[in-house]
């Protein structure tokens, strides 16, 4: 999405704007897509997989996954990539959606961010303070982990929901103590607000190295999904627009790794980025598409586990029900 500033103000509501190469008539697939800070969008135009489509993309830009996912699941948009978290509060609510893909990526641009005169500097040091995130989003998973690997609960801190950007205003005006998110914001406010790494999703207190995958010490799991309406996947037409929609965003990914700096360039253009700060999240790691096996799957039971035993959501339920494998054969090609 085209965001002045940098990407501030992030955008509440969803913009529409189409993107094809195919004439308009009323025989084509529209497929409707959604996007965050363009990623998907950019990420696809950089590796030129927007041209010559054999159906009508229109976009829809979102601050957050959860909005996202609410509008895939009242039909509003057909698919839309988001992060780890959420999936599994859409699938608290029983919403109309299925998980159809999946990517792993870097964890260290999952961070918890502190102002650079910030006197917190281990994870002790969160109890009673205030943080800043944007609920239901991969960076509420990330804080539940950071918590509980600091053997705190939501109870011993105050979380803000705030969306990016008005947390993005909040941290620099120091009306929030930490400010938990995920690139490229981690990466713009190490560059324009000199803030600081608490902890990142490596779980390493004081920022981790770059390209460094989720180990034992993680805070997160670093997958993110493609999630799609149950809607669309009905739809015959629409569900053979999908799976060459998910295979196209996973040869994207591919592309993308190996040919980062005009990853950075596409993100920048699309999205207002400084191309600095661009490069910098494009530096720290890229995504790659995986298959959805049984580990990807248990990983994220335990974390939907862990936020019914917080007591964030209000019941347990089965992440498998909300997955559909129709195009892992396809995706699993090119993932290999």
């Amino acid at each position: 999405m085209r965001l002045r500033n940098a990407f501030l103000p992030v955008i509440a509501a969803a913009l529409l704007a189409g993107c094809t190469s195919q004439p308009d008539n009323e025989s084509t697939v529209v497929l409707k897509v959604g996007d965050q800070k363009g990623g998907a969008k950019s990420l696809l135009t950089s590796a030129g997989l927007l041209d010559n489509l054999p159906y009508k993309i229109e976009w829809s830009t979102f601050t957050s996954g959860p909005p996202e996912l609410e509008a895939a699941s009242a039909g509003a948009i057909d698919i839309g990539a988001v992060g780890n978290t959420p999936p599994i509060f859409a699938a608290a609510a029983n919403a109309k959606i299925a998980v159809v893909s999946a990517q792993l990526g870097d964890v260290s641009g999952d961070a918890l961010l502190v102002p650079k005169n910030s006197g917190l500097r281990t994870l002790a040091d969160l109890k009673g303070k205030t943080i800043a995130v944007a609920k239901g989003s991969s960076a509420h998973g990330v804080t539940l982990g950071i918590l509980r690997k600091a053997g705190l609960s939501l109870t011993d801190v105050t979380l803000s929901f705030l969306q990016p950007a008005d947390a993005y205003a909040a941290f620099t005006q120091n009306r929030v103590d930490a400010w938990s998110v995920w690139d490229p914001y981690t990466s713009q406010a190490l560059l324009e607000t000199g803030a600081r790494v608490l902890v990142d999703g490596t779980g390493t207190v004081g920022g981790g190295a770059p390209n460094t995958e989720p180990g034992a010490g993680a805070v997160t799991n670093g997958y993110g999904f493609q999630v799609a309406s149950r809607a669309a996947l009905a739809d015959g037409r629409k569900s053979s627009a999908l799976k060459d929609f998910v295979v196209r965003y996973a040869k994207a990914l591919a592309f993308a790794k190996a040919h980062p700096q005009e990853r950075a360039d596409a993100w920048a253009k699309e999205t207002g980025l400084k191309p600095e700060v661009a490069t910098a999240a494009v530096q720290r790691g890229l995504d790659r598409a995986i298959p959805i096996d049984d580990a990807v799957i248990d990983s994220e039971q335990q974390l939907a586990d862990a936020f019914a035993e917080a007591k964030v959501l209000p019941n347990r339920f089965r992440f498998a029900d909300f997955v559909d494998k129709r195009f892992a054969a396809d995706i699993k090609e090119v993932a290999a």
